[in-house]
């Protein structure tokens, strides 16, 4: 076994500069269950860091289903298979009715990157609104829409079809006090105002609907769903980033939309969803997934594979029964 020097030397010869490292005393973590993570010399440590081991490190259920599928059969999506199916109609039951179909992906930025596609298609227009402080993904299209990024160290600002409205914080944000919303809300309509001038149509307002690297925010009361009335009033596809904080992660319901009083166009999803498995998805409505088929294919050599989806309907079951 290498030396915790050793592999700190391999890794800063081998792995990439931007991998950022925790710690200045880095940790080698050799080991998970449950809640806590142990490092090479025993010292047991609460993990209150990896937001993606919904179920906890390890947890039996999940390791036994990927030993059986993946002993059984592991391909793409081309062929008839009972679990993506079943798992499709498990995990599009969690959600409002007309959210019926499901696309799967590999992680929560391919969700979003797909998502954009999605709408910049229906709506011949790459036009996008999101929220200050926003992070969406790492792909290109998704640093171009997340402010966390692109007002940061090696960002490039904000591109002419990106439009920031103030994170809508009432407690520190531009707009702060029980109606502050109003705020939020008439800054949304100047955006859209001066959009439809232009002649230029918004393709889609995106949103964690509690903001996770923005700042664990919750919204002012009333600001989601005037929001989503208004943009969807000028034509716009309202998108649900569901990737940090859905699966039950709010406690009182299992997508963070619904303490809301909301119901996207399109949700993602992503992160807790495979338990540390890369394993993600975008949920629409059969109107849309319609109109997104113009002739080219999506596919996804990996996204919904077997060995995944049964992984995923691990965690759906555990976190019904559990």
């Amino acid at each position: 076994m290498l030396s915790q020097s050793n592999i700190y030397k391999l890794r800063m010869k081998h792995i990439a500069p931007s991998f950022s490292i925790s710690y200045d005393d880095p940790l080698h973590i050799v080991n998970g269950r449950g809640q806590y993570l142990y490092d090479s010399k025993g010292v047991k440590y609460l993990d209150a860091v990896n937001n993606i081991q919904h179920v906890g490190h390890a947890h039996p259920r999940v390791v036994d289903a990927i030993e059986k599928q993946s002993k059984k059969l592991n391909v793409n999506t081309r062929y008839l298979d009972e679990l993506i199916v079943q798992y499709a109609k498990e995990l599009t039951e969690k959600f409002p009715e007309k959210l019926e179909v499901c696309y799967f992906t590999n992680s929560g930025s391919e969700s979003n990157d797909l998502a954009l596609r999605i709408v910049r298609t229906l709506a011949g227009s790459k036009e996008t609104i999101v929220l200050g402080d926003a992070y969406h993904g790492h792909s290109s299209a998704l640093i171009e829409i997340s402010p966390y990024k692109f007002n940061g160290a090696g960002g490039l600002g904000c591109p002419s079809f990106v439009h920031v409205l103030p994170r809508p914080d009432p407690y520190r944000g531009k707009y702060v006090g029980p109606d502050c919303f109003k705020g939020y809300i008439d800054e949304l309509d100047d955006i859209l105002s001066t959009l439809k001038r232009e002649n230029k149509g918004v393709a889609s307002f995106i949103v964690e609907p509690i903001m996770g690297c923005g700042g664990q925010i919750i919204f002012p009361n009333d600001f989601l769903n005037s929001a989503f009335k208004v943009v969807k009033e000028h034509g716009g596809i309202c998108i649900a980033d569901e990737v940090q904080v859905g699966f039950g992660r709010v406690g009182s319901h299992y997508w963070a939309f619904e303490t809301e009083n909301v119901i996207p166009d399109i949700i993602t999803v992503g992160k807790s969803m495979g338990n540390g498995h890369p394993l993600s998805a975008v949920i629409t409505t059969r109107d849309i997934a319609d109109r997104f088929n113009n002739g080219m294919e999506y596919f996804n050599s990996f996204g919904g594979n077997p060995v995944s989806c049964a992984i995923g309907r691990a965690v759906l079951k555990i976190i019904e029964e559990e």
